[in-house]
């Protein structure tokens, strides 16, 4: 028999009783408590099977090397330093492309969220700019800037730009008008709407475009560097290419998923910081 329970803000609920599938474990909660071993089981497999596939069809090295000769050939490029040097070539371009990709889609998405007649006006460009493949313009922005960084920099920061600029627009659109009417009424200046409403209803959706930024811009520089560069790992895969070195090849691939990995943890790890206040506010509603 259902109880009656009555609280000074909702006044009387029924409480209902606790069903056996609201107890069940799902392989949900099971993946979210051992995840670590998810993961490194989810790795061993592939590592397995591509292992088999070596040594079933028995393909050359310079066409499919085996997970030991990559294990090698990665152990020789961390030994010489060539790893390591070209990897921090490549993270500083990824970073700074990031970083100025983010910053000027943030002040553009923003300036667009607040007029209607500057969206219309520049839409059109912007929508124009992705239908243009990133790797048909970087020959053009290596010739025009240089084989540099500042080149490799740039295309990162093309690549990041529209997923940002997007979310952000979306972000500041989707702050409900009566928070907006509130402040209003509390005769707040726009920049205390700024920063106590619309930074904090659009964060969620900024930071998801941050994510897709994040792991683009490691493309971008690749990109770059595939087009003109003496230095990076996307030279290291040229290099490795030029001489059929594939294991060299699967090495600088790995180190470049593993860079884009980390840099979408880092954001996920930021979100989560930055959003501890919304994962509160959700459990004290449930709890209520």
């Amino acid at each position: 028999m259902n109880e009656q329970m009555s609280l000074p803000w909702q006044g009387k609920r029924k409480v209902e009783p606790i069903s056996p599938e609201k107890n069940r474990l799902t392989m949900r909660d099971l993946a979210g408590k051992h995840s670590p071993w998810v993961i490194l089981l989810s790795i061993g497999m592939f590592i397995g099977a591509w292992q088999l596939i070596t040594t079933w069809r028995d393909y050359p090295a310079f066409i499919l090397p085996g997970p030991r000769l990559v294990a090698e050939r990665f152990v020789r490029a961390l030994a010489d330093g060539s790893l390591l040097r070209h990897s921090g070539i490549t993270l500083l371009e990824v970073l700074l492309g990031l970083l100025a990709g983010s910053v000027s889609a943030t002040a553009l998405g923003y300036l667009l969220a607040k007029s209607r007649l500057l969206e219309r006006l520049l839409s059109p460009y912007l929508v124009a700019s992705q239908a243009i493949p990133i790797v048909a313009i970087a020959p053009l922005l290596v010739i025009w800037f240089g084989p540099g960084m500042a080149s490799k920099v740039l295309i990162c920061a093309l690549i990041v730009f529209f997923p940002v600029l997007v979310n952000t627009i979306v972000g500041l659109r989707a702050v409900p008008d009566n928070l907006r009417d509130l402040m209003r009424s509390m005769r707040a200046t726009r920049r205390q709407v700024l920063r106590y409403l619309e930074i904090p209803a659009a964060l969620p959706i900024f930071l998801g475009g941050l994510r897709i930024g994040a792991t683009l811009s490691v493309i971008g520089a690749v990109v770059g560097e595939f087009v003109g560069s003496d230095r990076g790992l996307g030279f290291l895969i040229n290099v490795g290419r030029g001489q059929y070195d594939t294991a060299l090849v699967f090495v600088a691939i790995f180190t470049l998923v593993a860079m884009a990995l980390a840099l979408y943890g880092l954001v996920v790890s930021l979100e989560r910081r930055l959003l501890a206040w919304r994962n509160a506010s959700n459990h004290f509603r449930e709890t209520l």
